[in-house]
């Protein structure tokens, strides 16, 4: 039986504003030729599970990480690009509704890995008066995908992994992540472009796996 569902956050309840999406920009712009998933795990972790003085101080942090020399230009361009991901960033269609109707019968999670000038898009959609917690890498200094983030979720709300669910767009970060903290999870696959089960194609399909 479920009694916590932990919701990802960008990708699965709110949509990118920018397009590729931010991190695909940002490895595109800084030239690093290496896996995908490498570098968005040494990305957020340089990026995302602290505090920084400004964006531009962020982006220096990442350089460092993958021993790059930055020209202003470069942290200038991905300070815009962050940016006008957060002012055009808008919540799905069925994230609220959705939301709304699990409110009150279900412990409901807000997770994300995400750096801490991008918060705001959490306030500006109005997410919180959902959640029963709102758990953000920048806050606790950890992210997603370490052994101590979904554990502090499992003890806060006393239930065992069998008795809690992740929703998330990501096979790697939501659901690997799961499934080694022993939480089922369900891939939300938008564009119903990827191999996995279980899935669904929209969160209208949520409440037909909650039963």
């Amino acid at each position: 039986m479920v009694k916590a569902i932990i919701f990802d956050l960008q990708g699965t309840l709110v949509e990118n504003g920018v397009f590729p999406s931010p991190m695909k920009q940002a490895k595109y712009v800084l030239r690093i030729d290496s896996p995908f998933s490498d570098f968005v795990m040494r990305f957020e972790r340089a990026f995302m599970t602290g505090k920084h003085p400004s964006l531009k101080d962020g982006f220096a942090k990442v350089c460092e990480e993958f021993r790059i020399t930055p020209k202003d230009f470069i942290l200038e361009k991905l300070v815009g690009l962050w940016n006008k991901n957060k002012l055009l960033s808008k919540v799905y269609p069925d994230t609220l509704p959705l939301l709304k109707e699990l409110h009150g019968k279900y412990k409901l999670v807000l997770v994300a890995n995400i750096d801490c000038f991008s918060t705001e898009m959490v306030d500006k959609h109005k997410l919180r008066e959902y959640f029963d917690e709102v758990l953000l890498s920048c806050d606790m200094g950890m992210l997603k995908s370490d052994k101590e983030f979904y554990k502090s979720i499992l003890d806060k709300f006393d239930v065992d992994p069998s008795e809690a669910l992740v929703i998330g767009d990501s096979i790697e970060s939501d659901m690997e992540t799961a499934r080694h903290s022993g939480i089922n999870g369900i891939l939300l696959d938008r564009g119903n472009r990827r191999e996995y089960s279980p899935k669904i194609i929209s969160l209208d399909e949520l409440k037909d796996n909650l039963d």
